[in-house]
């Protein structure tokens, strides 16, 4: 932990003095010290100090403090990317048009800005309502819901989290998949359950955990699937009334979930039935199809959440987002219902999926 905290603060810094030098250079009036140098210590310490004290305390500002640090976070790494680019075209022009900076300074300013309040945008609007249809004829007739990546807690209230489940039952699914990444930290676990508990679902409400179940404690997690009537299969195969099949796996990377354990779960299935998988990192794909299932459905990737990230997610998963075929199996990612701890989306929409089947 103590390493992890040394490299996020490096991280941060050198961040902010990447943006501050640049600035420096285009803009020479800001060439101070206290600007180029002070001003990002500021920031850096303002950012890890705000993330780490609102994870253990709940009072009246920490809300505040909260959104604070993870907004200047996020907005700090879009500024580093932004100024990046612009003084990459600079070096590349500079040897043409001398003068180039008078125009590529106030152009970076510009740019950053609108990515800001798209960003911004992003983030605070509700999740897009995405309906995919898919035709599998081994599948019934079936209208399923997702949930994940809904990363409950400080960082998304509980009337947002209410209004997003009430657009989800408003569409009557017959039933809901949860894939986990559901609650974070902080206050009013026992009323975010509730609103889960109460979702209409008449072939029930079923779901597998993610990595972060494991990082904010398993038992506590365990609980809250418990409360919020959510059917927890742990590398389990369970079959419906109308014969569908659902199989579960714990989170693939942090319960190191191998290809035997895969495996040796889908030969239990009966081939001659509907099955669908639920993981919610979406590893192992050519390995599930190859055992008979159907559909399969994942999280995770968030989309990247703020581009261009998801290319570096795409350096581990070659599958990002959206819907694919897998040698006959349809595989579903999901880009999430909201967001991890930075509270901005940009041009990776959140969502809430519904999938038309047949």
């Amino acid at each position: 932990m103590g390493l992890f905290f040394i490299f996020s603060t490096l991280v941060i810094w050198g961040m902010a003095v990447s943006v501050a030098a640049w600035l420096a250079c285009a803009f020479p009036t800001l060439s101070h010290r206290t600007f180029t140098l002070g001003l990002p210590v500021c920031i850096t310490a303002f950012i890890i100090w705000g993330i780490s004290y609102t994870r253990t305390h709940y009072h009246i500002g920490t809300d505040f403090l909260y959104y604070a640090s993870y907004i200047l976070f996020g907005l700090l790494f879009l500024a580093f990317c932004t100024t990046a680019l612009f003084a990459f075209i600079y070096f590349l022009t500079k040897f043409i048009y001398p003068a180039a900076l008078r125009f590529v300074g106030p152009a970076s300013v510009l740019v950053t800005l609108i990515v800001w309040g798209l960003s911004v945008w992003g983030g605070f609007s509700a999740p897009q309502l995405k309906k995919i249809h898919v035709n599998s004829p081994q599948l019934p007739k079936l209208k399923i819901a997702l949930l994940s990546d809904s990363h409950l807690g400080r960082g998304v209230s509980l009337n947002r989290f209410k209004n997003a489940l009430a657009r989800l039952a408003d569409e009557k699914p017959d039933v809901l998949f949860v894939l986990g990444d559901v609650f974070e930290y902080g206050q009013h676990q026992e009323a975010y359950a509730q609103q889960l508990k109460n979702f209409p679902a008449p072939l029930g409400v079923y779901g597998v955990f993610g990595n972060h179940e494991y990082y904010v404690g398993y038992e506590n997690s365990k609980n809250f699937f418990k409360n919020a009537g959510i059917t927890l299969l742990e590398n389990e195969l369970i079959s419906l009334p109308n014969g569908l099949q659902i199989a579960g796996f714990k989170d693939i990377k942090t319960a190191r979930v191998t290809p035997h354990d895969i495996s040796q779960l889908l030969q239990k299935s009966d081939p001659q039935k509907p099955l669908i998988v639920l993981s919610h990192t979406p590893s192992y794909a050519e390995e599930i199809s190859s055992q008979g299932a159907d559909f399969m459905f994942s999280g995770h990737t968030h989309n990247g959440q703020i581009w261009p990230f998801k290319y570096f997610v795409r350096l581990q998963f070659p599958r990002v987002y959206g819907l694919f075929d897998v040698n006959g199996m349809k595989f579903y990612i999901t880009s999430g219902m909201f967001y991890w701890g930075i509270p901005l989306r940009f041009l990776t929409p959140a969502e809430l999926p519904i999938i038309e089947v047949n």
